[in-house]
């Protein structure tokens, strides 16, 4: 059974319920986050909170909670769970409006989930996506907004593929749902603009540039045909390398050492938080 939190009342998650003249519903309308536990702990708190918070302010949603009294109800979530580790979701929504509109007080949900990890055969192999000319709305900000990946689920399924990259112009922004790495030679390139900075990504940075040149930037599709590998980023997927964009075969199609180094020092870090 899994516990969450709505509004200061916390119970397990199947009882709790949003009524219907939320925004979310009527307007589509709210922000959410979610990372993982290791050890007990939540990863990456503080830069989690951050992009909390950031993405609050853009939406114009008053947080109801502070940085420690939210931080005191994951722990607490976690602690009735069994201490188990757990992915923790944030959905903030709009709230209920009278008008169908204006936002008044936002609803604060804090959802524990159970982990789905990533096959194994997908780390072994790498994931084929597809191109897709699109770039998220407010893309730096985690909004409840997926639908361009759902209208898009039967075109990823009849191409074999995983997931989407978005591309604009002949510039590539992000997957539907985590960040994109390029490796050319010792040089690791990622994008950095109409993308939601994806916290694992700001740790794998982190932990490539003790053995890597590490290049944020524009990043255009011409880039594809000599990069040695690619890999997505996210808090499900860690470091999962990329082998196929489209018609496309990045480097000789098989999960490059790079991209594996770089997974090996990421299951480090999380072992020992």
């Amino acid at each position: 059974m899994h516990y969450g939190y709505f509004n200061g009342t916390v119970a397990p998650t199947d009882q709790l319920a949003i009524g219907v003249t939320d925004l979310s519903l009527l307007r589509g309308y709210g922000l959410f986050d979610y990372f993982l536990t290791y050890n007990g702990r939540p990863f990456q708190w503080d830069w989690y909170w951050e992009r909390f918070q950031n993405s609050a302010s853009r939406m114009h949603l008053p947080l109801p909670l502070c940085k420690e009294e939210i931080y005191a109800v994951v722990m607490n979530l976690i602690e009735r769970n069994g201490g188990a580790d757990v992915a923790v979701r944030f959905v903030m929504t709009g709230g209920y409006s009278a008008d169908s509109i204006s936002i008044e007080q936002p609803n604060l949900l804090i959802l524990t989930e159970a982990i789905h990890p990533v096959p194994p055969v997908q780390y072994e192999q790498g994931i084929k996506v597809i191109l897709d000319e699109y770039v998220r709305e407010m893309a730096e900000v985690k909004s409840t907004d997926y639908k361009r990946v759902i209208l898009m689920a039967e075109a990823i399924r009849a191409a074999g593929a995983s997931d989407l990259l978005y591309q604009k112009g002949g510039e590539i922004s992000e997957l539907s749902r985590s960040n994109f790495f390029l490796v050319k030679g010792e040089k690791i390139v990622t994008p950095n603009r109409h993308i939601l900075h994806g916290i694992t990504r700001r740790t794998v940075i982190g932990i490539a540039q003790a053995d890597f040149r590490v290049e944020e930037r524009p990043v255009l599709l011409s880039e594809l045909y000599d990069a040695e590998e690619a890999f997505t980023t996210s808090s499900t997927k860690k470091i999962l390398p990329i082998t196929q964009i489209g018609d496309l075969t990045i480097g000789d199609g098989k999960v490059g050492p790079k991209s594996k180094f770089l997974l090996e020092r990421f299951d480090e870090l999380i072992a020992g938080w």
